[in-house]
């Protein structure tokens, strides 16, 4: 069982094209910048820039008023994600109000972590509990050789596998094809609040459509 981890790396340049969480979103030309379409109609604000194999991940949430809008449902107007391509991005242009960018932009990096689905403890009935990939290499990594407990603050998501603990009827459908989108990354809110992403103590889901270049974002 493999996962790989996003793990908090130190600070970066705001515009890179690095993993990161913060600084400002890089995208095609033209690119404008998403509203609120559940309460506000502000801006959104930028929280990651994930590059993936097939592209770019950006994810955006809104903040402007921080609990009313309903985080956890992906086509609310909350939430926007988006699959750019590799090449042509630059920097968009910030709104000038809003709550849109975060105090402090972090870099990413990945770490593969490989666990064993026997070593998971039975529960008390005796009956096997079925492992979640994400949720134990989060509570098993190891920053440094020997260390008893990870640093599990510094852990900011995963890319690829599965959604944890994620219920069928909560995988989102493509706008364009209504086809089931595909999980892409978890994102956790950050070490501090000067890192972090408010996603109300919550862990965040990011799909994509790869067909139709689409994306969705929420908690859970």
């Amino acid at each position: 069982m493999q996962t790989t981890l996003m793990i908090y790396d130190g600070t970066a340049p705001a515009d890179s094209d690095v993993p990161r969480t913060g600084g400002v979103p890089l995208a095609p030309a033209g690119f404008a910048w998403p509203m609120c379409g559940s309460c506000c109609g502000g801006p959104l604000q930028f929280f990651a820039h994930l590059p993936v194999e097939d592209g770019v991940l950006s994810v955006f949430v809104c903040q402007n008023d921080p609990g009313a809008c309903e985080f956890w449902d992906a086509s609310s107007g909350a939430n926007r994600a988006y699959l750019f391509p590799r090449e042509g991005l630059q920097p968009v242009a910030v709104p000038e109000t809003g709550l849109t960018l975060l105090p402090a932009t972090s870099a990413i990096r990945t770490q593969l972590v490989t666990l064993d689905p026997d070593d998971t403890d039975d529960d008390d009935d005796g009956d096997e509990l079925v492992p979640d990939a994400y949720d134990l290499a989060r509570s098993d990594w190891k920053r440094e050789p020997g260390e008893r407990f990870g640093k599990q603050r510094e852990v900011l998501g995963s890319v690829g596998g599965s959604p944890s603990y994620l219920e069928d009827d909560r995988l989102p459908a493509c706008p364009s094809c209504a086809g089931t989108m595909d999980f892409a990354a978890h994102l956790e809110e950050g070490i501090s609040s000067e890192t972090a992403m408010n996603l109300g103590g919550q862990l965040g889901y990011v799909f994509v459509c790869r067909a139709c270049r689409a994306g969705a974002f929420f908690t859970d």
